[in-house]
């Protein structure tokens, strides 16, 4: 085996650090999540409540490729597939300010699901197709992403702030 053959073989991202991005983007989903429900709360006022929670989480999962976790969110979702594909289509429009993190979320799956032998193209493919994917914009490094996300999701009230270490006058333990 050749030099070439061995860089191969390794990974694009160590493996420790798949689980780290597998949170800031859980992260970005969530932050997508509240946004939406939002959205769709403001459009749908006179639809009870558990309607705009599952229409946006129906939404999010199909933009993910994302089998959801509730039963009751699977059944919306085919029960009111027209509805989550409308949504999908006007995605793009109501929630502009995010899809420059949207497209560098996507893309962190994508790169995270290759590592771990998963095929998810079709869902950047999606995101193409509807007009989320910024194809020009250049991708962030793991390290640069996370720290957007932790930024905008302390921004929006998801996480707490990082303390910053402050030099104590206190002498250090023995």
């Amino acid at each position: 085996m050749n030099r070439a053959d061995k860089d191969m073989d390794k990974p694009l991202i160590e493996n420790k650090l798949i689980p780290v991005m597998r949170e800031a983007i859980t992260t970005v989903q969530m932050l997508l999540f509240k946004e939406l429900r939002q959205d769709i709360h403001n459009r749908y006022a006179d639809v009870p409540e558990p309607h705009h929670t599952r229409l946006a989480g129906a939404v999010i999962n199909n933009l993910f490729g994302t089998q959801p976790a509730d039963r009751e969110v699977a059944a919306f979702a085919a029960a009111n597939r027209e509805l989550v594909e409308l949504e999908l289509r006007e995605l793009a429009a109501r929630i502009a300010p995010l899809l420059p993190l949207i497209t560098d979320t996507l893309r962190m799956k994508i790169i995270c699901d290759n590592q771990e032998g998963i095929h998810s193209i079709p869902s950047l493919l999606m995101a193409r197709a509807l007009g989320i994917l910024q194809e020009s914009r250049p991708l962030p490094l793991p390290s640069t992403f996370m720290l957007q996300v932790r930024t905008l999701a302390v921004q929006h009230g998801l996480v707490e702030p990082m303390q910053q270490a402050t030099a104590s006058s206190e002498e250090p333990p023995v």
